[in-house]
Formats: C-alpha cells, structure tokens, sequence
C-alpha cells in the first residue's frame, strides 16, 4: 500500500544549465540544455518519493512572489502536496543557478538557502500528522524541523535525517532521529567522528554517502562500533544534481518496507539511475533498469 511521507525544508526555484563548464571570472558561455524545477533537498526527495509510488507532502516557505508559480506547478505536476507556511511573502523565493560540466556530471551550484526566510513553529498544525508514516526533514527549518521531529517521536512515526552539511541547531533535532543519512561533507562541530557524534544523540541508524563511492553505515547502538559499506552502481554519469536528495527519498520509500541496510542498497540504485539523465526529473521518464 501506498505510505504518506512529511517532507520539512528547503524550497528554491532551480535553474539547471548543462555546459561545457562552469563560467569563469567576466566570462560568457552557451548551454547545451536548459531546464527550471522547484529545488531543495526537502524537495526533490518528496518528488522521488513520491514518483515511488507513494504520497508526499513538503512542507516549507514559498509566498506570493510572480515567480512561486513555476515552483508551486512543478509540484503540482509531480503530483507532491503542498504546506506553505508563509503565504503572504511577497519577495523573492530562494533561486538556484547550477551549471553541470557535460563531460563529468559535476555541478558547481550558486543559491540562497532559506536563512532569510525562517518560519516559526507557531505557524504548525496540529494534525500535520496525521496519517503520516515517515518524516524526512532537510535542517533548512530547523525550528519546525525539530518541532515536528519531536511530534513524530511522539507517535512514534520514524524520522530521517538528511545531514548534507552542519548547520546550527541540528542538535535540536538530533534527540528526536531514528535514521541519520550524512553526505560526506557533514562535519560536526567537535572532534568526534560523525559516528560517534550522532550516536551521542542515540541515533542507532546512521549512513554517510559518498558520491559514487561505497555508502558506509553503522545500524546498532554504542560506542567504536565497526561500520559496514555498501557498494554503489557504477553507471555513465551525465548529471550528479539532486543524486543526494533522491537517495534520501528513496530511502524513505524502502525503509518502510526492507532493513536499514536493503533500504540503503536500493536508494543507492535509484540514486544512480538519476546520474544517467539531466536535471532532476528527466529520471523520472525511464525505466529503472
């Protein structure tokens, strides 16, 4: 049966360019392929999600601006819900400008997160949980994110985590996790590794990407435990935007059926798969191999 996933953070516009490489300094260049999409790590893993087979509601700050229509469209068309909790903003949403090197799928990304556009907890329903079976949250809303972190944990609905980077206040949220996936650019502000950091908090369950390398993971609680890995396809690489919050959505779809470790391994394949393709929805048109 289909699942119900609260996707909480971040929601930009993305202005995706496929080129030969990134400009240089007073430099011109012509893309090859240009697409626009609503963007966000709390985005594109509701969208995987979603396109998964299940329903997915993000939840996050997108306003009045003439330019929230493109973002409020694409959600629309990839069938995600939205909760937009600051309605009447009239300035501008957070825009991405990402350009991704044709020959190695590398992108080099200029954006606005959503530090300017922070939304109190007060503004939170009580029902949002309703019916809802997992909750992923981004740390772009780091203060509804461990509200509702902390709500979750309460109904004993599981939390995902995605770490991609320290940002402060992660350790509100931190107490409230069950599964914490890292990219390989989390570092946490002590000299502990990332996992003995985050099994400080309890977290059992914790995983760090690593690009087309293996993911290694550790799922059982204490101190200095061994970690494990798993290795990640090996695929033509044509655009790496997004791989990250896809696996996260993924994750989110297979964890509720499979282990830990099988729900790691079939993101991992999903995540690849999307590298084959440019953009972050061009994926989403083919068949999983």
């Amino acid at each position: 049966m289909a699942k119900h996933g609260l996707f909480v953070g971040l929601v930009t516009l993305d202005l995706i360019y496929l080129a030969d490489a990134p400009p240089s300094s007073n430099q011109k260049i012509v893309a090859q392929e240009t697409t626009i999409a609503a963007g966000g790590p709390a985005t594109n893993a509701a969208i995987a999600f979603q396109h998964l087979g299940n329903a997915a509601t993000l939840i996050g700050a997108i306003g009045a601006h003439p330019i929230c229509h493109l973002i409020k469209s694409d959600l629309q068309t990839c069938g995600v819900q939205m909760i937009d909790l600051d309605r009447t903003k009239t300035e501008s949403p957070p825009v991405s400008s990402i350009v991704v090197t044709q020959s190695t799928g590398d992108r080099a990304v200029v954006s606005l997160n959503a530090v300017r556009s922070q939304i109190n907890p007060t503004y939170i329903s009580a029902n949002v949980l309703d019916d809802v079976d997992i909750v992923l949250i981004d740390g772009h809303q780091m203060e509804i994110g461990a509200t509702i972190a902390k709500m979750a944990r309460d109904r004993k609905i599981p939390v995902v985590i995605d770490a991609g980077s320290w940002k402060p206040g992660f350790e509100t949220v931190f107490p409230w996790v069950d599964y914490a996936i890292c990219s390989a650019n989390f570092q946490p502000p002590t000299d502990q590794t990332v996992f003995n950091y985050l099994r400080s908090f309890g977290i059992p369950q914790i995983a760090i990407t690593q690009g087309k390398n293996a993911v290694t993971f550790t799922c059982a609680r204490g101190s200095e435990l061994p970690t494990r890995e798993i290795d990640v396809p090996q695929v033509p690489v044509i655009d790496t935007l997004g791989a990250g919050d896809i696996f996260h959505g993924a994750f989110c779809h297979f964890v509720l059926e499979h282990s830990f470790t099988t729900a790691l391994s079939k993101a991992a394949i999903v995540a690849a798969h999307s590298c084959q393709f440019f953009g972050t929805r061009e994926w989403m048109k083919h068949r999983l191999i």
